[in-house]
Parts: structure tokens; sequence; C-alpha cells
């Protein structure tokens, strides 16, 4: 019997009706199945869908908004959870039957693939910071070597839109999973797993680092090869018999990715194999050469070339406003980390940078905007050692400049444009200038996206680079 199959004889629940949940509903209502909705809020649609086209769309299907309804999750056989529902709060745990099966989209798509004749070759990335990142250099690799790939998961479309609304299924789902629905996830088959980093996060829901780390190291269980960062134990597969691929920032051993130093220049390498200079690679910051590292072990273990995965790695520039170096002509890196709206993004960009620059180069910082109450103490250290001049500006600006005791290396300044001025008074050829602002942007911009903007233009404007 197939599952869908089992499905027409039980009582199945969408919890959630917003992005997830919609894809969950649009899936059942395909394949003929009847099903409920519940969401607790009043109105979970989008802006452009109403609760009207709901149940025009589906007309079958029970909706229940405002409240977890005890009776619909009591009666349920199978419940698909979105993402960002916790299944153990009271108000749905305490409902649930003792034989009802929990899962999430991500799930039900890879019990649907493992029955299907030819299934989608999958590759998984999980951690806390980087997943989008690597999987979409994943992407952008898979389709340079002209491999028929798709995202998905936390990312991308949701997973099941693949079986109602792509004509031609991919041939690889590369899937970033996010600590929540790895809570769900049992039946992957993956080519090839990763646990890119575990750092504090989700602790509301996960309740300890240790139960935190156990659900991202689940990954593995649903993967061929398990490919884990030498530089962060928490990674560390605890399966010694399954095969490993690793990366970290130290020189490689043999069937290792790695970084290696030659002549003063820096390289990504697989064991004693230099493959390209840090220097050419769009991507600033030792934490950025990981990501790389990572997505080359990834397309490796699913058999792709690593000669021509190395050949196309420099055309990748990133997600937008993530550490991406602004092409200029005046011999200084410009780099726009506008997407560094807390204090973890912004550590991150001044410690990987900081590995992959000399004794010589100096590091300029521009920081500040909406801290949002966030405690900015953990950069004092990190900019004391590392940073040779900080810029300020935004509303919680002085906030940051107080961590630094040497006022001659502090300035404040009212917008972007003059910290791009004062930034390019002090820089010197060689040096580095990062927008790392540790803060959201909406007391001076739009968002994110516009700071950044501005910041290139500033540059390039400055630099005398026409745009």
């Amino acid at each position: 019997m197939t599952l869908l199959t089992a499905f027409k004889n039980k009582q199945l629940l969408v919890l959630g009706a917003g992005l997830t949940g919609m894809s969950c509903a649009r899936f059942l209502a395909s394949q003929g199945l009847c099903f409920a909705v519940n969401d607790s809020r009043e109105n979970p649609f989008s802006a452009d869908y109403s609760e009207l086209q709901f149940r025009e769309e589906f007309e079958q299907a029970i909706l229940s908004l405002g409240c977890w309804d005890s009776d619909l999750i009591a009666n349920a056989d199978v419940i698909l959870i979105s993402p960002g529902i916790d299944s153990s709060i009271a108000e749905i745990a305490q409902f649930i039957k003792a034989d009802c099966q929990v899962i999430g989209d991500v799930e039900l798509f890879c019990q649907l693939n493992n029955q299907r004749n030819k299934p989608i070759s999958l590759l998984a990335v999980t951690g806390s910071n980087g997943k989008s990142t690597v999987v979409s250099l994943v992407y952008y690799l898979a389709k340079a070597l002209g491999v028929n790939a798709q995202l998905g998961g936390n990312i991308g479309q949701p997973v099941l839109d693949l079986f109602t609304q792509a004509s031609d299924l991919p041939e690889f789902l590369i899937l970033e999973l996010s600590s929540f629905q790895l809570e769900t996830l049992n039946s992957m088959k993956a080519i090839a797993t990763s646990v890119l980093n575990v750092s504090d996060d989700h602790l509301d829901r996960h309740q300890s680092m240790a139960n935190y780390q156990a659900i991202k190291q689940g990954i593995y269980r649903q993967g061929k090869f398990a490919i884990t960062n030498r530089d962060d134990i928490a990674t560390s597969k605890l399966d010694k018999t399954q095969p490993q691929l690793s990366f970290g920032s130290a020189e490689p051993s043999e069937n290792e990715f790695g970084v290696r130093s030659l002549n003063g220049n820096t390289y990504l390498a697989f064991g004693d194999e230099n493959l390209i200079a840090l220097e050419e690679l769009p991507l600033a910051g030792m934490h950025n050469a990981l990501n790389y590292l990572a997505a080359l072990a990834l397309g490796y273990s699913a058999g792709w070339s690593l000669a021509a995965m190395v050949k196309s790695l420099a055309g990748f520039t990133g997600l937008a406003h993530r550490c991406q170096r602004i092409q200029t002509t005046d011999g200084i890196t410009w780099i726009n980390d506008s997407k560094a709206t807390n204090v973890g993004a912004t550590l991150a960009a001044i410690d990987g940078l900081a590995k992959t620059i000399s004794a010589h180069q100096h590091l300029i910082l521009i920081a500040g905007g909406d801290g949002k109450g966030a405690d900015f103490t953990p950069l004092a250290k990190p900019i004391s050692q590392h940073v040779s001049h900080l810029i300020t500006l935004g509303k919680d600006g002085d906030k940051i400049a107080d961590l630094l005791n040497e006022t001659d290396k502090s300035h404040a300044v009212s917008d972007l444009l003059q910290a791009v001025k004062i930034a390019k008074e002090h820089a010197q050829v060689g040096d580095v200038v990062l927008l790392s602002p540790a803060c959201a942007s909406l007391d001076m911009f739009k968002n994110f996206v516009e700071r950044g903007e501005k910041f290139t233009l500033a540059v390039k404007a400055l630099t005398e680079v026409k745009v």
C-alpha cells in the first residue's frame, strides 16, 4: 500500500496556515484527500489571499482559526505541522493521540520520494549560521555544471510544491534544514548531509545546547556521507563507521578540505592540492572560506567534478549584502555586510576577516543603527583586537562607540556617505573597510537592502567607479 492510499483512510490535519501549511493543503487537495486546517491566529493568510479565497479553493476542507482546535487535534491520525509551531506546548501536546503521526512537509516529501522508481537525489545542510549561503552556492555550482537542481526546505519553494507545480522534477534537491524541520524528519535518504556549525540559537524551544546539538547531528543518520566542520567539535559525527568528509580552516590531510598558506597567499585546498586563492573569490573572510569548502565537499560527495566546481566558484557573488566585496580600483577592499543586523553576525564578520588579513593590513568597521535592545559587549574584545578605526552612526551608534576606549580611533557620523568619506581618509591600499552594522536599519533606512545599496553607491562614487 502506498502512503497516499493509506492517507485516504486517515484523519489529516494541517497545523499552521502560513506558506508551509498552504503548500501542504494544496498537495493534499491535489491528491483528492480530505483534510482540516487549524491556525491559532485569526488571520494567518498573506495580504493577497483571504479566508474567502481559501474556502473557495478548498471547498471540502475544514478551516478552524483563532485558537488551537482541541477536537481537530484529538481526532487527527496524521498532523502536518509547520516548522514554526512547537507541538510540545500544552495547548497542542495534551490532545495528540499516542498513535498520531506528527510530521513536517519535508518528512512527507521524503516518504513520498522514497517510494518513487527514481527518487530525487538529496543534499542536505543544517547549522546555526551560513546555511543559506552554502546551499545557494551548491545550487549555483549545480547550474554551472549543467546539473538539474532545485533549492528547498528552509529556502526557495516549499518542497511539496515540486509534486504539485513542477512539470519536470529535478535530478537533485538541495535542502536547507532548520532545527525545527529536523525535529520531525526521519525518512530522508540523502547522498550527503552537513552540520556547518552549532552555536546558541532557539534555546527557548530546544531548552539546552545538548538537545539543540543532538537535533542538528540527527541529520547525519539520514545520509550516506557525513560532512563535518573540523573547527567545530559540536558538528562531530558520532557514528565513525559512516563515510565522512570534513572541512576546516587548517591545512587539510588526505581527502580533507581545508585552507593552506603559501608564498603570502591563502588557498582553498583539498588534500595536497591547492584549489584557488581566497583573494580570487568574491566572498570575504574565513567564515566564507569555510562556506566555500562545505559547498565543494557536498558537490564532491555527489560525484561532481572538483575542477569544474572550483572553476565556477568565482562567479558566485553570494547572497545580497552578506560580506560581499564591492569592486573598486583604489586597492582597498570594501565589504558590504548590511545583512548583519545582530551582534552575532558582526562578530562572525570581524573574526572571519581578521583570520584572512596580514599584520600590515588594517580593518576599519562601520557599525550602528537600531540595536533593538541588544547587548553589544561581546563586540568589545574583537573591536579592540582587530579594528583600527570604528565609525558609528544611527540610533545606537554611540553604544557601539563606547566599546572602544581609544577615542582617537572612534568616529561618529550622521550618514553613510560621511562614514565612507572618513573610512577613505584612513584606509591605505590593502586595507579592509567593513560595513557590518550589528543593528537593524529601520532608524535610517527602509531595510538592510537599502542600507547596503546606499553604502555601495557611496563607495563607488568616492572611488571613482562608474555605476
